[in-house]
């Protein structure tokens, strides 16, 4: 049996906006759009192989933050593990060093409008689901408060 091999993609947000990259290459997926990020090398944690690979890919300096559940199935022996991320302050803009052609800021209503690679549209579901069920809850939270603790008119 052969053993699976995990790449690491980040869910890099920034201002509620999550980084989308467009494929340069190869030819099969050029053209369509992921969330970057790369092979887990030996002895490497993933959250570091993702530090390291947005480093290379996109010349930024970044911090994973939690890993969004699931795995997604690439080609043998590839599975895709999706971790949410951020710059870190003073890290520079994004730029497409490697494997990609552009990058876009998409906001929440925007996530939908670029062509997903077929295995990102899981994770970018999942992310964008936990996301509406935050602002919900914030929002139940924000009209519970109001109903509760009434401003003084």
């Amino acid at each position: 049996m052969t053993e699976r091999i995990v790449v690491v993609g980040a869910a890099l947000l920034d201002g509620g906006r999550l980084l989308a990259a467009r494929r340069s290459a190869p030819p099969d997926l050029a053209g369509r759009w992921e969330l970057p990020g790369g092979k887990v090398e030996a002895g490497e944690t993933p959250e570091a192989a993702l530090v390291r690979e947005l480093r290379e890919e996109l010349g930024v300096e970044t911090e994973a933050l939690e890993r969004i559940p699931g795995e997604w199935p690439l080609r043998p022996p590839y599975v895709l593990q999706v971790w949410t991320a951020r710059l870190r302050p003073g890290s520079g803009d994004p730029k497409p060093l490697q494997d990609h052609d552009e990058l876009r800021w998409l906001t929440a209503p925007e996530v939908w409008d670029v062509p997903w690679l077929d295995q990102d549209v899981p994770a970018v579901y999942k992310r964008q689901a936990r996301v509406s069920r935050l602002a919900t809850g914030l929002s139940f939270h924000s009209s519970l408060a109001r109903v509760l603790y009434p401003s003084p008119a």
